[in-house]
């Protein structure tokens, strides 16, 4: 007779998903307010900075995660990534001028550079391989769940005591993160002292080739999420939303629907199948959102958003392990994050400089995107034709 699996679900796990899902509220419930605050200080024609910074230096840092991920250790990168929240939160009520503002996104870039590398390693070293997809998606859904707290939770907070409190409460809820992280058992068997070296990096510590074909799609799928970011929360306002953080509750909510049974799927059934489908159904949605003139029809086209994101994301995050070496796990994950940070970067930048405040030009840049996610569809197909015997793919 067959043993039954033994639970994921330990205690390790959950409080990691608990630690994420503060971590993800932390930072995403300022988002929606930032290009209003930032017109605010006189800096509205910077507004494609808010996100791209933020991921430039989410995306340098990447390298340097990787490599102390698999040295120094899980559990202090991840503190580390929160640290970087709470100081940040404390500051921008201080640094309150253009300048200081787009300095602070570059120093807050750093908090999703570390954070979720050391997370996806700690997770993959906790979690049986057959059910990594599961155990992703469960800790995504988590983030997910954050992700929308985050942003409706700050809408409110502005709302009521004004947008300094909003950023005070990033920080709190950082500070909850950290005191999670601090209590759990590190995982990394092999672990090192801190030491200067660690921060050398090498070309060979930037990427890891093996995880690349991750690292394209991932590209290329995200490259909308920079646009949304950027352009949604004044698109929201435009259309008549009172909380432009709602698009992104309602893109939250439908990627916890599926986030956990599309992890168990990309299990079962390969996660190529699944990452394609994720794909084509964040397309459908790309074009609802650029022909809708009314709420309904644009939370139509977040939830659909959500759909293919919680689609998409844990299969892409296992398949990056599935072609990791796991002596090298922490470089192939930052790789992926990279590719991520870059292609949400350049949707923000690119499409945040043609917007330039001109409403009436955020459909057109949407639907664009559309083009960007079909070469992206196309390189998966080229994949999995060529390596269609390769039951990771």
């Amino acid at each position: 007779m067959s043993q039954k699996p033994k639970s994921i679900y330990t205690l390790q796990f959950i409080l990691l998903c608990l630690s994420s899902l503060l971590f993800s509220s932390s930072f995403n419930m300022i988002i929606p307010e930032l290009p209003s605050y930032l017109s605010s200080l006189g800096g509205a024609e910077y507004k494609g900075f808010i996100i791209s910074l933020f991921t430039l230096t989410a995306a340098i840092s990447r390298p340097f995660s990787g490599k102390l991920t698999d040295k120094w250790g899980r559990v202090p990168v991840m503190a580390v990534g929160s640290v970087v929240c709470l100081i940040c939160g404390f500051l921008y009520p201080i640094l309150s001028s253009v300048a200081g503002f787009l300095f602070l996104r570059l120093v807050h870039g750093f908090s999703t550079g570390f954070k979720p590398t050391a997370t996806s390693a700690y997770v993959a070293d906790i979690i049986p391989r057959e059910r990594w997809g599961e155990g992703l998606g469960m800790h995504g859904l988590c983030f997910s769940i954050g992700g929308a707290l985050g942003p409706a939770l700050g809408g409110m907070v502005v709302n009521a005591y004004g947008i300094d409190i909003m950023f005070y409460s990033s920080s709190f809820l950082a500070f909850l993160s950290i005191v999670i992280v601090m209590n759990m058992k590190e995982t990394l068997a092999e672990k090192e002292k801190l030491h200067k070296s660690m921060f050398l990096i090498s070309r060979k510590d930037i990427i890891d080739i093996g995880a690349l074909p991750a690292g394209i799609i991932t590209f290329f799928s995200y490259t909308a999420y920079g646009l949304v970011l950027t352009l949604i929360p004044d698109w929201s306002e435009y259309l008549g939303a009172e909380n432009k953080g709602i698009f992104f509750t309602a893109f939250t909510i439908a990627s916890v629907m599926v986030r956990f049974g599309a992890g168990k799927v990309s299990d079962r059934h390969g996660r190529v199948n699944v990452i394609l489908a994720g794909m084509i159904i964040i397309a459908v949605a790309l074009f609802v959102i650029s022909i809708g003139d009314s709420i309904t029809i644009l939370l139509a086209g977040a939830s659909l958003y959500g759909m293919g994101a919680g689609i998409l994301s844990p299969a892409i995050n296992a398949w990056t392990i599935d072609l990791s070496d796991p002596a090298h796990r922490g470089k192939a994950i930052a790789t992926m994050y990279i590719s991520m940070e870059v292609g949400i970067g350049l949707g923000a930048l690119l499409g945040g400089s043609y917007y330039s405040d001109q409403i009436i030009r955020i459909p057109q840049i949407i639907k664009f995107d559309i083009l960007v996610l079909i070469l992206g569809i196309a390189y998966l197909l080229y994949w999995k034709r060529k390596y269609s015997k390769r039951k990771i793919f």
